[in-house]
């Protein structure tokens, strides 16, 4: 009887709430009509819930008199002789039922959205059918009622039943029966009720998407490319026969798809109302092929259903434009950098004092004036043609297997490190790097005789002379480039010999600049020393991909900051003057560049301080080694501390568990944030078909710097985050691990053929064959059968609202693949 009080007070004190509170609309109620027979209807409500709210089956009932429960929802039809009532009111949804302990009993309810129908029959002239719901809602909280909402439905009374007119239009259609309705198949379009557009895109060398897009017409609806035989007609995609197509993967829809009971068919379908998109992933045998076909596919109203054919012709685009340009904006980014390059190797020791003494030797020639200018435009021409001719070389001689081991072996690496190490020693005035006299000696000769040929040798003579100079920043451009694609040697050497040449042919055609230039002096020796600094900071960078790629330990992330903290304070104090080297002049006061360029030393000093104790350093993210390898990390701390506070909550929840086995590898790999996932291609895939989830796959790399900046600026965010923690199996695949395979694992790769020893052998084979990539970072969403992609795969572009559509979409296009899921 105290209980019988209380959940009496509840509903009394609820039902006064609503009465003084703001009137709220929980539930949005939709009503349709389908015709299934002459004179036969279903009549559909509709209802679709907020989310955290629950309405109440017709079934919700206690055989308990003892226990009031909530209130099933409720329909009245207003009665009069029109029409009759076929049978009850049936639940097109399914109830949940769960135990609630405010009514002490099992109920029933709907959340999200609910479907009833009831079936009439019309029997004279009628102008509609009224009717109206009560019904009760809840949240964890508090429960409303009474709650109601009037509606009606058009319906229509047809005193015989109609035959098709022996009409030109009848000809062009014939009839069939499924169960008790009718639809018309149309050999020619009678109707138009969906508007469609065909589009060609490439993803790569080899393959495009079609995508089809369909906009269907109100009152109407088209059926998904995925119903069950004995019902309406599945979208179909179909393309000419004397066309050498093939099909990759199954048709993605995306789209608002209802799910739902159809009388008409008596079974359950799924089709759309508004739009809907169909991808197809093709491979194509030509670069410009055009492509024809057709789409069949079958539409429906409340009175008749359809089966049309679209026919299309499109043809695919070859531009580079036209293809996603992320590959192409590296490339344009590398250029940029390379040419800042050559434009700091200008104010090189070596190089600047020359700039006046070439231009010079050209003004003074006993060459016409006009004729010197031309032959000084040869000479920068020359210059640029000798360093892009040498980025050709190393991209055409070397390949892309050369370039892959220049960038993730231990012995290039280790030879970069101590290259840089010489040099920054030489800068430091240790010791001087020059070519043999003999060489500079023999160009010097040639460039004597004059001319043009005499032009091309004095460049050729410069690009020696600078050499011991330059070589840092071109060695740089060119192991930079080994990490991508191999036209990025030649991109690099035309943007670095640009900018070096830049103010030779300027000065040339202006010589009364050479004014304006500064003098040489003890500026650039203090020049020379800072870039000794700058490539201390880069021995460091390459000895740190070695280790990483081989699991030395040498150098964890806590020591390398340690390092460039220690170097560039060293700097910001030489800037200021309280470091001298041998070579250096005295400084009697601190200039204002001298003064912003130790502030800024210091401010990166500071910012690289609190990456001592685990600070992300998001900026510093690519050229760092990874937030796994430090000792002392307080992120990893905290969300250890606090996932096991949560452990116990978890384990009770199925949905949360994120590994199937014991990861292989993961002793000596690991993922970024806290993630929990696999690094074998073959384990990851078979997780995530026992946990019915779709896989996220990286191919990332230990040297890979891009990887590294969106792991710390992308993955960290808590929205991407989250995703990747419930939705995904995650994968890192490293494609530059050098860690030997067992033997009995030894395979021969399906790319070349050569025999796969290591991880990132067999995981760089996988994206080759498989996704037809070779770029890191690479990001695929799988479906479990471990084919089919399930949205175009995304490379470096540190955009998060678009890595959490892409994500989104990946999820949306698995869940119209695995209804059942």
């Amino acid at each position: 009887m105290k209980k019988t009080y209380y959940l009496s007070l509840i509903f009394i004190l609820s039902f006064v709430f609503q009465l003084t509170a703001q009137i709220t609309n929980e539930v949005k109620w939709d009503f349709e009509v389908k015709k299934i027979a002459t004179n036969e209807y279903d009549l559909y409500m509709n209802a679709k819930i907020d989310m955290g709210w629950h309405l109440y089956s017709l079934n919700n009932k206690s055989d308990d008199p003892t226990k009031i429960g909530p209130n099933p929802i409720y329909f009245e039809f207003e009665k009069n002789n029109t029409y009759e009532l076929i049978g009850g009111i049936k639940e097109v949804s399914k109830a949940h039922v769960v135990f609630e302990k405010l009514f002490d009993m099992e109920t029933a309810y709907f959340t999200d959205k609910a479907v009833f129908v009831q079936k009439i029959k019309t029997l004279k002239a009628i102008k509609e059918i009224k009717a109206f719901t009560e019904y009760q809602i809840c949240d964890d909280k508090a429960c409303k009622y009474p709650l109601s909402a009037d509606f009606s439905f058009a319906v229509s009374y047809e005193e015989e039943s109609t035959e098709v007119a022996e009409s030109e239009e009848a000809d062009d259609a014939m009839s069939f029966d499924i169960g008790n309705s009718q639809v018309q198949q149309h050999q020619q379009k009678i109707l138009d009720p969906v508007k469609w557009s065909f589009e060609l895109k490439k993803i790569s060398k080899k393959r495009a998407e079609l995508i089809i897009t369909a906009e269907i017409g109100e009152g109407w609806h088209l059926y998904s490319a995925y119903v069950d035989e004995g019902g309406p007609k599945a979208s179909k995609l179909f393309f000419d026969e004397n066309q050498n197509i093939e099909l990759i993967d199954s048709i993605i829809e995306s789209g608002e798809k209802e799910d739902i009971y159809d009388s008409t068919f008596e079974m359950p379908v799924s089709y759309f109302s508004d739009k809907v998109v169909f991808t197809q992933v093709i491979k194509l045998d030509k670069k410009n092929q055009s492509i024809s076909g057709s789409f069949d596919y079958m539409v429906c109203n409340e009175n008749q259903c359809v089966s049309l054919t679209e026919d299309f012709q499109i043809g695919e685009k070859d531009e580079e434009a036209d293809l996603a340009t992320t590959g192409e904006k590296t490339l344009l980014m590398f250029f940029i950098l390379a040419f800042l390059g050559g434009l700091a190797a200008i104010v090189m020791p070596c190089v600047f004092p020359m700039i006046p003494m070439t231009v010079s030797f050209f003004m003074h020639s006993s060459d016409k004036k006009s004729k010197a200018k031309s032959q000084a435009l040869f000479f920068s021409l020359s210059i640029i043609g000798i360093y892009t001719a040498f980025g050709l070389v190393v991209s055409a001689t070397l390949g892309p297997d050369f370039i892959n081991w220049l960038s993730t072996h231990w012995i290039p690496n280790i030879f970069f490190t101590l290259i840089f190490l010489i040099f920054a020693a030489s800068f430091f005035g240790l010791f001087e790097i020059t070519l043999p006299s003999w060489m500079i000696n023999k160009s010097d000769k040639q460039a004597d005789k004059g001319g043009y040929f005499g032009a091309f040798f004095m460049a050729f003579t410069l690009v020696l002379v600078s050499f011991s100079c330059t070589v840092p920043i071109v060695g740089l451009i060119l192991v930079e480039a080994a990490r991508g694609e191999v036209i990025k040697p030649i991109i690099g050497m035309l943007g670095f010999s640009l900018a070096f040449a830049l103010p030779f042919g300027f000065f040339a055609f202006f010589p009364s600049k050479l004014g304006n230039l500064p003098k040489s002096g003890g500026w650039l020796n203090s020049v020379k020393v800072v870039f000794g600094f700058i490539e201390l900071a880069l021995a460091l960078k390459f000895l740190m991909v070695a280790d990483q790629t081989y699991h030395w330990g040498i150098l964890p992330r806590e020591v390398y900051i340690a390092f460039w903290i220690v170097i560039f304070a060293l700097l910001g104090f030489y800037l200021l003057g309280k470091l001298k080297f041998a070579h250096d002049s005295d400084l009697p006061f601190v200039s204002v560049p001298r003064l912003t360029m130790a502030i800024l030393s210091f401010t990166f000093v500071v910012y690289l301080i609190p990456g001592l104790v685990g600070a992300p350093l998001k900026g510093m993210s690519g050229y760092l080694p990874p937030q796994e390898s430090h000792s002392f990390d307080l992120n990893s701390i905290v969300r250890g501390y606090t996932k096991g506070l949560s452990a116990e909550k978890i384990s009770l929840n199925d949905d949360n568990k994120t590994l199937c086995t014991e990861p292989k590898y993961n002793d000596i790999l690991h993922l970024p944030h806290g993630l929990e996932g696999y690094f074998d291609f073959d384990q990851g895939l078979a997780c995530a078909k026992e946990q019915g989830k779709p896989l996220f796959i990286d191919f990332t790399g230990h040297g890979c710097v891009n990887c590294r900046e969106m792991e710390q600026s992308v993955w960290v965010n808590d929205a991407v985050l989250k995703r990747l923690k419930s939705d995904w199996v995650v994968m890192a695949l490293y494609v530059d691990d050098k860690t030997k395979l067992p033997k009995e694992e030894w395979e021969p790769s399906r790319y070349n053929g050569k025999l796969m020893k290591s991880i990132g052998k067999r995981n760089a084979d996988i994206q080759i064959t498989q996704f037809e990539s070779n770029s890191q970072p690479n990001y695929i969403l799988l479906d479990t059968d471990g084919k089919t992609v399930l949205a175009t795969p995304r490379g470096h572009d540190k955009d998060v609202d678009a890595f959490v559509e892409f994500l989104d979409e990946g999820l949306k296009n698995f869940k119209a693949r695995h209804p059942e899921l």
